[in-house]
Parts: structure tokens; C-alpha cells; sequence
């Protein structure tokens, strides 16, 4: 039986991180279904109860230090792990597990990340330092390689696959509608979804969507619902824009399962996001999304499924979001290119699960 050991932003009730776990270990057991996984958690209790893994302390330092002394393989990732942006403590903190596995001659991968942006210079020459002593890493765009070159690392293999959530399996509508219904969300109206997330002291955007929406609704009479990624920070910004709206709006406001927010995903005609994952969402949903842009992360998703945001979230201006929405809502899928740009990221997806456990059994 194999051991891996799985670092990342984990038990902190953020969906999409969330989803990226399930999507990991979903894939990592559909290949090896006798795995034996541990997560490295922020919550371990509710990390085991939710993915049924074992967990252990995010600064369970002893526990850790041991989990990666008995491991085959330690996955770091996905999602944007390695940058410096948000905070610079959490970069060295997960470099920190990186390090201690190659120094114990442990398999590392660097599973499925988005890499940076890495803006000071110490952060670069650590990151590079670091990674190049790993085993293998995928990225989810090609931008994250680029930059991973520019660090200097030449000695790993890098391979562009896609992010994990993409390799998961549909569900089905029937949760979402659920939902909708609880909150008595029309169902013989267009319904627009939003999912929208606070970054630094970004404020005014919020008159400019609230604006937007309300437009959208007067032109198609599409019902507006807000859908939080993370409660309770993402409705408290919805509840915000929802207020200087004019007209009538929803805010969902639980926190909901994965399959939840994939069903909900499901059950609107299209998804305005400012949060990556509520995009990928929909993606894999193929609902039609348009994105607004407040991180490189954004921009690399939607030029790989060959769309572009409809704004930036500190320039955002109200007549490419209602131009765009109304387009989409007559149209009521994603184009065909579009769509087989998801497919082929679907695929490359999985990618990340054959790879790992390819190095497990490559002795």
C-alpha cells in the first residue's frame, strides 16, 4: 500500500479549495483505490469527516514532520500555493514541507499549481531553489511554466495540464434546483448567476456590478443570484452590491458542499465570476461564464478555454458586463470552440493523477 501525503490550503471552508481536494483524491483513487492518504489540514476533524481521509494539524509540526518521514509521495497543490501576493508567511510555509521532503529523499510533486506572481526577489530565488529539487511538476496554465523558467528551474520536468477541479465527474441539477427553490428563486425567468469575493480594499467596483445587474435584469429580465465560494466573506461583498442594486436580487447564504456549488452551477444560465473556481465551475458544468479579472490566475483560465474577461474588478466598467451577459443568455451555451477547449482541459486534467501515481510505481 502506498503512502501519499497531500499539502495545501486545506480545511478553511473555501469551496474551491475544497473542490480541489476532492477532485485530487477522486482521481488519485480512482487509479489507486489502495492508496493510503493523509491531508495536511487547517481543520483535520472536518477534512476527515468531509473527504473521509486521514488529516493531521496544519502546524502539527511533529505530526507533519512524521507523515513525511513515512510517505511515498508528498502532492503539493493545487491551486495558488506558491506566490507572494497574499501573504508571504504562507509561501515559505508551504516551501517549508517542499524542503523537508527532498531533504528526506521523498517523491515530490507539484500538482496541478498556479505559480505566482512572485514579486520579491528572495521569494524568486527561494522558489526556484526549492522547486528544483522536486520530481515532477504540472502546472495549470502556461503562464505558471513561464514563470517557472524564469526561476531558473530547468532540471525538474514541467508539463501544462489543467486545473484538478476540471478532472472531476459532473453531477446532476438536482441539489441546485433545491436550493434555488428554498430561496424562492423564479424558475420561468433567466437566471444570472454571481460569484463575487473581496480583495484588499477594492470597494468601487461594487456600484459599477450593482449598476450592471440591474441592467441585465431591466433588458431580460433575468433573476440575479449571488453564490458565496467562501462564507462568510463572500456574502457579506454580494450582500454589499446587493444593496445599491435597484432591483430584486438573491443571496444565497449557507456554506454549500462541492456538489452543491457544481449543481448550482448547473441550474444558471451563465456565471459572472470574480472567483477563479466559480469559473471553473461552470466550465466543468458547461454552463457559460464570463470572468472578471483581478489576479493573472483569472486571465490564464479564460485565455485556455479562449475567452476573455469582460473587466478588470479596479476598472470595471458596465457595458461590456450587460453586452456580454445579454449576448450569452440569447446564445444559452458556450461557443463550440469554446467548449472543446473544456474537453481537451478535462482531459489534460487528469493528467495530474496519471502522472503521480505513475512516479509511485516508477521504482
Amino acid at each position: 500500500m502506498c503512502k501519499i501525503l497531500i499539502s495545501g490550503y486545506y480545511g478553511f471552508g473555501n469551496a474551491g479549495d475544497e473542490a480541489l481536494l476532492s477532485s485530487i483524491l477522486q482521481a488519485l483513487l480512482e487509479r489507486e483505490p489502495q492508496a493510503e492518504i493523509t491531508v495536511i489540514s487547517g481543520n483535520p476533524a472536518e477534512t476527515t469527516s468531509t473527504h473521509k481521509v486521514n488529516a493531521i494539524g496544519r502546524f502539527d509540526m511533529w505530526k507533519i514532520y512524521q507523515a513525511v518521514y513515512s510517505c511515498d509521495m508528498l502532492i503539493s497543490g493545487g491551486g495558488s500555493l506558491l506566490q507572494d501576493v497574499t501573504s508571504a508567511r504562507s509561501l515559505y510555509y508551504y516551501l517549508s514541507i517542499i524542503a523537508l521532503a527532498n531533504t528526506l529523499g521523498k517523491r515530490v510533486m507539484i500538482y496541478a499549481q498556479g505559480i505566482g506572481p512572485l514579486r520579491k526577489s528572495l521569494a524568486r530565488s527561494t522558489v526556484g531553489r526549492v522547486l528544483n529539487q522536486v520530481s515532477m511538476i504540472t502546472v495549470r496554465d502556461h503562464a505558471s511554466k513561464e514563470e517557472l523558467l524564469s526561476l531558473g528551474i530547468h532540471h525538474v520536468p514541467i508539463t501544462v495540464t489543467a486545473d484538478a477541479v476540471l478532472g472531476m465527474h459532473p453531477v446532476e441539477a438536482t441539489a441546485g434546483r433545491d436550493i434555488l427553490a428554498s430561496y424562492g428563486v423564479p424558475i420561468d425567468q433567466p437566471i444570472v448567476g454571481v460569484s463575487v469575493r473581496a480583495w484588499k480594499d477594492c470597494t468601487e467596483y461594487q456600484t459599477t456590478l450593482a449598476e450592471a445587474l440591474d441592467q441585465i435584469h431591466r433588458e431580460t429580465e433575468a433573476h440575479i443570484v449571488f453564490i458565496p465560494m467562501q462564507h462568510r466573506e463572500d456574502t457579506m461583498e454580494a450582500e454589499a452590491i446587493a444593496k445599491r442594486m435597484t432591483v430584486r436580487s438573491t443571496v444565497l447564504a449557507d456554506t454549500y458542499s462541492t456538489t452543491e456549488l457544481l449543481s448550482l452551477s448547473s441550474c444558471v444560465d451563465v456565471m459572472i465570476g470574480v472567483r477563479l473556481h466559480a469559473l471553473v465551475f461552470s466550465a466543468l458544468m458547461e454552463t457559460p461564464c464570463l470572468g472578471i479579472s483581478y489576479d493573472p490566475k483569472i486571465l490564464n483560465f479564460l485565455h485556455m478555454i479562449g475567452e476573455d474577461p469582460v473587466g478588470d474588478l479596479h476598472t470595471l466598467t458596465v457595458e461590456p458586463i450587460v453586452s456580454r451577459t445579454v449576448e450569452v443568455l440569447e446564445r444559452k451555451t458556450f461557443t463550440k470552440t469554446v467548449l472543446e477547449n473544456i474537453h481537451e482541459l478535462r482531459r489534460n486534467a487528469l493528467e495530474n493523477a496519471r502522472i503521480a501515481i505513475g512516479m509511485l510505481h516508477d521504482k
